[in-house]
């Protein structure tokens, strides 16, 4: 750590979330108290592709967010949602410059830190998981298809209440995983941060010799990225801890 400064890490969490914050604290508590995390709301209880589901996203409401979590004097703001991923890469990219514009603190979310994985894994077959309806799977899959990576193979629970995608099993999450894990792709991505999946994200990369890229648990590496913390020790939570900042993480070739 550097200069033994304590960092704090903001996470901007849907209101109906109930997996972030626990998962999230639980993860990095071997960092503590070097690093703390903190947490602030905005409302969010729908998942859909209709215009009452977008304006959840709007600025404002995420903004006054992110104003109070400043006054916390953080080292970086999250947005530890996965919208981006079927509203548009670009809409997390316009967000984090806003909230930095406005604070005056570094921002990054949790789809701009799957995007980093992502390259610097150089993954191009992607298995996707996710609580989503097929509508909003299908935009996720197309936003990705746009920047080269391929969903080889998909699984998703049908779903749009928000609060409903953390009654979603680590059993269940499990077999969607081992599902997804046949057509052998570089990477599989659980996108969707009220999700049980970082806590089995270990267990599956073992057992399929894939790597399993976790919402939760790659919002919290985007962080410790930005930052400059050292996550070795967090390696028992999968190989993107392990291998931290080193430019030379790659998947395991699947094929």
């Amino acid at each position: 750590m550097q200069n033994n400064r304590q960092i704090g890490l903001a996470m901007l969490t849907p209101s109906s979330n109930t997996v972030v914050e626990p998962y999230t604290s639980a993860m990095a508590w071997p960092l503590f108290p070097d690093v703390t995390v903190h947490f602030g709301r905005f409302r969010v209880t729908k998942i859909a592709l209709d215009e009452s589901s977008d304006d959840q996203f709007s600025l404002e409401p995420i903004l006054a967010a992110a104003d109070l979590l400043a006054d916390a004097k953080p080292a970086i703001i999250a947005w530890n949602g996965t919208s981006a991923s079927w509203l548009g890469f670009d809409t997390d990219e316009r967000l984090c410059a806003a909230i930095t514009e406005r604070t005056g603190i570094p921002a990054t979310s949790a789809i701009l830190s799957l995007n980093a994985l992502l390259a610097r894994m150089g993954v191009k077959r992607l298995g996707l998981v996710t609580p989503y309806t097929q509508d909003v799977q299908q935009r996720i899959i197309a936003n990705y298809a746009a920047i080269g990576i391929e969903t080889v193979a998909e699984r998703h629970s049908g779903r749009s209440d928000n609060h409903s995608f953390a009654e979603v099993s680590e059993n269940e999450i499990r077999e969607m995983c081992l599902d997804v894990a046949q057509a052998r792709p570089d990477a599989i991505a659980i996108v969707c941060t009220n999700m049980r999946g970082p806590l089995i994200a270990p267990e599956l990369e073992r057992q399929t010799g894939i790597p399993v890229l976790d919402s939760v648990a790659f919002t919290l590496w985007g962080c410790l990225r930005e930052t400059g913390v050292p996550m070795q020790k967090l390696a028992g939570y999968g190989q993107m801890f392990a291998s931290g900042d080193d430019d030379g993480l790659r998947a395991v070739p699947s094929r």
